[in-house]
């Protein structure tokens, strides 16, 4: 199971920036996608988590009404639409994913490398 981030970069605040991650591999299913970040001088916090299962995605209180998770389930790919962003949404995103691997008995967990966002003030 191989994770793809992409689409970071340099942003000025008030503007939107989408994420993207892909989802490759053989596998039986995958339960549920999440974005992570890590911010300067904080600990990573979730941002927003996607089950497959069709429930309402989680967001975290302070991108709440400002980020949407979404996907595209033929493509495997999961989104993140950051709209109204802010200097302290810097950070470095990270995608996460539950995996069902043929033969396992419960989800993996899989990681993929970090995408840069940088928002200006």
């Amino acid at each position: 199971v191989q994770l793809q981030a992409s689409g970071g970069g340099l942003v000025q605040a008030g503007g939107s920036m989408r994420l993207s991650c892909d989802v490759s591999g053989t596998f039986r299913s995958i339960h549920a996608v999440a974005w992570y970040r890590r911010s300067p001088g904080r600990q990573r916090e979730l941002v927003a988590r996607l089950l497959f299962s069709g429930h309402s995605p989680n967001y975290a209180d302070s991108v709440e009404g400002r980020f949407t998770i979404s996907r595209n389930a033929p493509m495997r790919t999961v989104y993140l639409q950051m709209n109204s962003l802010n200097p302290e949404d810097t950070g470095v995103y990270y995608c996460n994913a539950e995996v069902l691997r043929h033969g396992d008995y419960s989800p993996g967990v899989y990681w993929g490398q970090g995408t840069q966002v940088t928002v200006s003030s």
